[in-house]
């Protein structure tokens, strides 16, 4: 009996020994359980990084740089622009020569000074007048007989229509005929 009493007594300490060992065990084992749920997680954490940094590898890269022949190409542009640039810039400046050319060659051509020819005796005028002095001009496209009289004038030329008129009989004052030569008669030379 004192073996039995001995070994019932034994038992329940050695119940709560064994009791404290497994709760030590458990949470042994539930401290192995948290740190792997905090590895999962990193596991997870990573692979996503590495889902990102494949995509990353994978998506090409936009660039928004110019390559050598894209510059070239573009310089070859600019000089084309250039160019043109250029032959418009000739083509108005000879436009512009051309209309300056015009305007000016409005009744402004070369003139010769000639002496009008006597009048004869059928013409009623006496043998004893001078020759008239003057000028030869040939109407030129674009001349009328006002604006010839205006251009002589302002050369010095004092002179009037009734003088060209009278100095050129038959000669219609509003009809002046390309390639015709009038006389423009010079009032003060003499």
């Amino acid at each position: 009996m004192l073996v039995l009493a001995l070994a019932a007594g034994a038992a329940p300490a050695q119940d709560a020994a064994t009791q404290q060992q497994m709760d030590k065990l458990t949470g042994q084992l539930q401290d192995i359980i948290d740190a792997q749920a905090k590895q999962g997680e990193r596991l997870e954490a990573m692979e996503h990084e590495i889902s990102d940094l494949r995509d990353k590898v994978n998506t090409p890269v936009v660039n928004d740089r110019a390559s050598a022949d894209d510059l070239k190409q573009l310089a070859e542009k600019v000089r084309e622009i250039d160019q043109k640039q250029q032959d418009d810039k000739e083509l108005i400046l000879g436009k512009i020569e051309e209309i300056g050319k015009i305007a000016a060659g409005a009744p402004t051509h070369v003139h010769k000074a000639v002496v009008a020819p006597k009048e004869t005796p059928e013409d009623s005028a006496p043998d004893t007048a001078e020759p008239q002095k003057g000028h030869e001009y040939k109407v030129q496209p674009g001349d009328n007989l006002s604006a010839i009289i205006k251009a002589f004038r302002e050369k010095g030329v004092k002179v009037t229509l009734s003088q060209v008129l009278k100095a050129n009989p038959g000669l219609n004052a509003n009809t002046v005929y390309v390639g015709k030569t009038i006389f423009i008669p010079d009032p003060d030379a003499k």
